[in-house]
């Protein structure tokens, strides 16, 4: 019998292809909160939500299949990896009459119907929607979100779905619905009440080979922003502020700029508190964040103008802001060993790398910094090369791991870690290659001391290296 289902909404049973990546994990939440059957699939390899999704009770199946559609869902969710359209169980269920969607477009559905708060730019997206998520929440706006991200730590959760609530919280990601196969930007779907772009540059070269492309794409999203709408732009950025003279939506600007909407006057941090002081259209605002980062100060000020236009009274606009403790893999402080402070970042673009390190140096005024970098995507690499290699200033010591190729590319023999280290090296005195994960643990425990801290940085497989140093570490105890 052939399903008749066009909304994730009306499913009775979803199978979610690919359900550990972080934007389908926090989806099959959304739907879990709706009582809908979840099945899913997904590679063996260890990701970060394989946790999250255990700890909310979801379980899925290793590998791909027709057999994995066997009881028959009546509604299969795709993403554009693990060969999207071409998934054998996307084809399967074509074959069966079992409708397919992409993540791009289920997320769409599930924000239908409720005013859609959406977070766009390169670097920031998750860390914004985190904020606003935590913020309606805290403040018992009951708003539905979904970030991709493996926790929102506040929360317990990266995906929710609330239906006494009116607001919808997510990110607008430009890249590829599936690569190759429809190239159109993810946030197509998506129609905005509240738009948040906190920046814009040059990102996934292999879907935008110029700017002028990314920038051209961001423009006509901005411009579905309604009326009764806001965009919250960020015009500390140069390409940010060219894109707001060029719409006419209502906007409202953000940042340390003279002349924002809402300028930030002033951030004194201690013991890792950034006491921060807004103005924003004549009226003050004082509040404590507890995540590092002058770029964090930025992230919480856009929540705040949001949630502002979302009718949050000044208290509660503290209150929230204040709830706010951080996400997985965001400046996330991992652990404390033999007096080494270690911290994780997804960051794997130039500009995020160098705020990242930056944050740290803030909190970390007086320790030595080891930074450890798995570049992502050869793509990006070649095209970012020399960006890249200026971007570790803050660091004492960095350590640059081999690329971490995407399933979407073939290698690339012209660009490679190795010249990266050589290009790092005019600009650092300290860069040393490492190679894969093995070879990383053994520059590790080498090269550092009690005192420093140390972070990893990159959205490949970079995070195993802790649970890998800890095995090594008891094992040496022993």
């Amino acid at each position: 019998m052939t399903s008749n289902v066009t909304s994730p909404l009306e499913a009775n049973h979803i199978h979610f292809v690919g359900i550990k990546g972080v934007g389908m994990t926090a989806l099959a939440l959304c739907a879990k909160d709706l009582g809908i059957k979840i099945t899913g699939s997904d590679v063996e390899e260890v990701f970060v939500t394989d946790s999250t999704l255990t700890n909310h009770g979801l379980t899925w199946l290793k590998g791909f299949s027709a057999e994995n559609l066997n009881p028959k869902p009546d509604l299969v969710i795709f993403t554009g990896a693990h060969g999207g359209f071409n998934n054998p169980e996307v084809v399967e269920a074509q074959k069966l009459g079992i409708p397919t969607m992409s993540h791009a477009q289920a997320l769409g559905e599930f924000a239908k119907g409720k005013e859609l708060i959406t977070v766009g730019g390169v670097g920031g997206k998750t860390t914004i929607a985190s904020m606003v998520s935590t913020m309606l929440s805290t403040t018992g706006k009951h708003p539905s979100f979904a970030v991709g991200v493996g926790d929102i730590k506040a929360l317990g959760t990266p995906g929710r779905y609330d239906k006494e609530g009116k607001y919808f919280v997510t990110e607008a990601d430009e890249f590829a619905i599936s690569h190759g196969i429809d190239n159109r930007p993810r946030f197509t779907f998506q129609n905005p009440k509240v738009l948040i772009l906190p920046n814009l540059e040059h990102d996934h070269p292999d879907i935008y080979p110029n700017f002028e492309d990314t920038k051209r794409v961001f423009l006509e999203f901005i411009n579905r922003v309604p009326a009764d709408g806001l965009l919250v732009a960020c015009i500390d950025n140069a390409n940010v502020r060219e894109l707001v003279k060029n719409t006419k939506v209502p906007v409202q600007t953000y940042g340390f700029s003279e002349d924002a909407d809402c300028k930030i006057t002033s951030v004194e941090i201690e013991n890792q508190i950034a006491n921060t002081t807004l103005l924003h259209r004549g009226v003050e605002h004082k509040f404590s964040l507890n995540v590092p980062g002058r770029f964090n100060v930025l992230n919480a000020t856009t929540s705040i103008v949001a949630c502002s236009f979302l009718d949050l009274t000044q208290e509660e606009l503290k209150k929230g802001i204040e709830s706010y403790t951080g996400c997985q893999r965001r400046i996330e402080k991992v652990r404390e060993l033999d007096g080494i402070t270690y911290y994780d970042d997804y960051a794997h673009h130039p500009t995020e790398i160098h705020a990242v390190l930056s944050a740290l140096r803030d909190w970390y005024p007086d320790r030595p910094i080891v930074a450890i970098f798995q570049p992502h995507t050869y793509s990006r690499t070649k095209v970012l090369f020399e960006e890249f290699s200026k971007s570790f200033g803050n660091a004492n010591k960095v350590a640059i791991m081999d690329i971490y190729a995407s399933a979407r590319e073939e290698k690339d023999p012209t660009v490679n870690s190795q010249k990266l280290v050589e290009e790092t090296k005019k600009y650092h005195n300290d860069v040393h290659f490492t190679g894969g994960h093995e070879t990383t643990i053994e520059f590790l425990t080498k090269n550092t001391q009690k005192g420093d801290v140390v972070v990893t940085i990159g959205a490949g497989d970079i995070f195993h290296i802790w649970d890998e140093l800890t095995n090594k570490h008891l094992n040496n105890d022993q």
